[in-house]
């Protein structure tokens, strides 16, 4: 895998449409993806003394936060009000080598906050809720 920019990984939230039209959350500095997998533990007296786990088995979610500059982009405005509404949306991260994760997410947590002179920035989280898909 090559080096990839940071700024190539990108945060995008769907228009709403049954083949959602994507657009890219303007302002946003940092991104990070956690990908989670809880274990189901299958071991016995048969195992020979080594942990064994069922594949497929567990609950696994994907996590995702971001901080950036409030720009009052439309793809912010969205996120807003589905922070305020509690429903989830589709969303997609897309990489500098062309690699995408999209699914249904919903915000977990929206901040703002703004110095006197400074920008007004946010930071937010979402949590997946249903499958994410790898292209």
């Amino acid at each position: 895998m090559a080096v990839e920019r940071g700024s190539a990984f990108l945060l995008k939230v769907g228009d709403g449409g049954a083949n959602p039209v994507f657009a890219t959350v303007a302002g946003l500095r940092t991104t990070q993806l956690s990908i989670n997998g809880e274990t189901v533990v299958v071991t016995t007296k048969d195992s020979g003394g080594w942990r064994q786990l069922l594949s497929g088995a567990g609950v696994r979610s994907v996590s995702v936060s971001g901080a950036g500059v409030f720009t009052g982009s439309a793809a912010e405005a969205r996120i807003k009000g589905n922070a305020l509404a509690g429903t989830t949306d589709d969303y997609r991260l897309s990489f500098e080598g062309g690699d995408s994760l999209t699914g249904r997410f919903l915000v977990t947590r929206l901040d703002y906050a703004g110095d006197f002179n400074g920008e007004r920035s946010y930071t937010l989280s979402l949590e997946s809720a249903g499958p994410v898909v790898a292209a």
